[in-house]
């Protein structure tokens, strides 16, 4: 064996040093930061998508509960103010017609539509009741004549005779106080008679004023009851006199300060299209009626051709001077809450503001309002029931084209 080859065997067979006590230890460290970076990728890569998607998930919940709302700026109101009103049309007297005496009915002259004049005979009936007492009460009344003048002559009689002392102071005073009783009786007597005759005068019924018979509720044989035993009255005929109308209004309460005597009024009637009857207001009520919250009014209208009938339905069309200046909303805009009318304006672009309002007429789909707004508002239509005072809203923006909803005119 040569000398390099015992050289090698000998290195082959010297041991080996064995590795030192900070070589291993170093090799784990290694390891454990490895796996702990390992582990956390692992960590943030699975939660970290999580949590920014429910981030976002909350942002655009947020961004849902806040309402889109669409907005409309009041228009003013015209600067003459000319309210509509429904009115009922009445004749300036209007009056039915009874019976004053029972009996039946004996004749009708006039019918219904016909013109009379005051003191015009209208019908007659038959007394018989009343004709036998007034004859009656004619005999007890020559009767009780017959007997004052007998107790007169006695009474003069005795008063001579007590001169000459003929008679007692007694008997003369028996005589002088039967004379009175006598003439108290034929008194009685004669205001029966006159009263009767007044009951027999009420056979013939007359027209208490000139005018139009607008109702006929009886016929001959009729038999008419004055109601006195306790049946009822039955009206007889009703008249009207249609030369002068009265026109009865209900003013709202807005109205009513500046409702006053001497006023223009024109009536309008479905059946006179694009023709007005003018008029005048004479005369207010001077009180708000509690149930309806109005004012009444009354107008006077001339119909000396009798073309307006009465009765009829109408539209007055009345000129308030002096109102106050007013604006038209939506309909949709309001709200009815347990506090009163509401609207709700947005402030600063984004919050919104329940204010409350009085409203005037309403146009159908617009609404006057006449107290509790400048202009300046931007004023929500169709607000959620939920709206409160202080919630944030988002402005919707208008479509090109798109005509506003506040710009309509009443």
């Amino acid at each position: 064996m040569s000398v390099e080859q015992q050289n090698q065997v000998e290195e082959r067979i010297k041991p080996r040093p064995s590795p030192g006590p900070s070589t291993r230890p170093s090799s784990h460290w290694w390891v454990a930061v490895v796996a702990f970076v390992a582990v956390v990728a692992v960590v943030i890569s699975g939660i970290l998508p999580r949590i920014q998607a429910r981030n976002i998930l909350a942002k655009e919940t947020k961004e849902m509960a806040i309402p889109t709302v669409a907005v409309v700026r009041p228009q003013p109101s015209a600067p003459s103010k000319e309210v509509i009103l429904p009115a009922n049309v009445q004749a300036y007297i209007d009056s039915p017609i009874y019976a004053r005496t029972n009996g039946y009915l004996k004749a009708w002259y006039v019918d219904i539509g016909g013109r009379v004049k005051a003191g015009q005979l209208l019908a007659e009936i038959e007394t018989p009741e009343v004709d036998q007492q007034l004859r009656q009460a004619r005999a007890d009344l020559a009767t009780a004549e017959a007997n004052l003048s007998l107790a007169q002559i006695t009474a003069d009689r005795y008063v001579g005779l007590l001169k000459t002392d003929s008679v007692s102071k007694q008997d003369t005073d028996n005589a002088q106080a039967n004379y009175a009783a006598q003439r108290a009786t034929v008194q009685s007597g004669e205001a029966n008679v006159k009263r009767l005759e007044q009951l027999q005068s009420f056979e013939k019924i007359y027209a208490p004023f000139a005018g139009v018979i607008t109702a006929r509720n009886t016929d001959i044989g009729a038999l008419i009851d004055l109601g006195s035993s306790g049946g009822t009255r039955t009206e007889l005929f009703h008249i009207a006199q249609p030369d002068r109308l009265r026109v009865y209004v209900n003013v709202p309460q807005t109205y009513s300060q500046a409702a006053r005597p001497g006023l223009t009024a024109d009536l309008v009637l479905s059946e006179f299209p694009g023709r007005r009857f003018p008029g005048t207001l004479v005369r207010t009520a001077n009180a708000i009626d509690q149930t309806t919250r109005t004012l009444l009014v009354e107008i006077s209208v001339n119909n000396p051709t009798g073309t307006l009938l009465s009765g009829a339905y109408a539209e007055v069309h009345l000129k308030l001077p002096g109102a106050t200046s007013s604006f038209t909303i939506p309909v949709t805009a309001l709200m009815f809450r347990s506090e009163g009318l509401r609207v709700v304006t947005v402030n600063d672009g984004q919050r919104a503001e329940l204010r409350p309002i009085t409203v005037g007429r309403d146009y159908g789909s617009m609404v006057e309002v006449v107290a509790g707004l400048t202009g300046d508002e931007s004023v929500i239509t169709n607000p959620p029931d939920s709206i409160v005072t202080g919630e944030e809203v988002r402005v919707a923006q208008p479509s090109p084209g798109t005509p506003s909803s506040g710009g309509a005119k009443p």
